[in-house]
């Protein structure tokens, strides 16, 4: 059994996909969009085997709880070393981005940072 991938729900596709592609190197799939339901999706591909599905469609909520939530809770994002772990939150800082922990080597023991996508999603960015 492997992880195939995994759907977030956004408001903004396009700048969605640009995020994903800028920062973690992401490819990405066509355009789906179903006219009868208005869903659109773009599947985007990785170093490994699983994909990140971005989706939207008409009439979204925004969840209004900045606190904890069940749920999704992050997307980790595996960046090699900790100078990439690094050099990425910083550039990710530089450009605007919330990073809401580290860069650290958590209680756990891994080394990551925590960041916040366009749309306020938690990403993890470790080795």
């Amino acid at each position: 059994m492997h992880l195939h991938h995994m759907a977030v729900t956004v408001h903004d596709l396009e700048a969605m996909k640009r995020f994903y592609i800028t920062y973690f190197g992401g490819t990405s799939g066509p355009l789906y969009h179903n006219p009868s339901t208005g869903l659109m999706t773009y599947f985007l591909s990785f170093d490994g085997e699983a994909r990140l599905e971005l989706m939207t469609r008409p009439g979204l909520e925004s969840n209004a709880s900045s606190g904890p939530r069940a749920g999704y809770a992050h997307l980790a994002f595996g960046a090699g070393s900790q100078a990439e772990v690094d050099r990425l939150t910083a550039r990710l800082r530089g450009d605007g981005y919330t990073v809401v922990s580290g860069p650290r080597i958590t209680g756990d023991g891994y080394y990551e940072s925590g960041v916040l996508d366009p749309e306020g999603n938690h990403i993890e960015i470790t080795v």
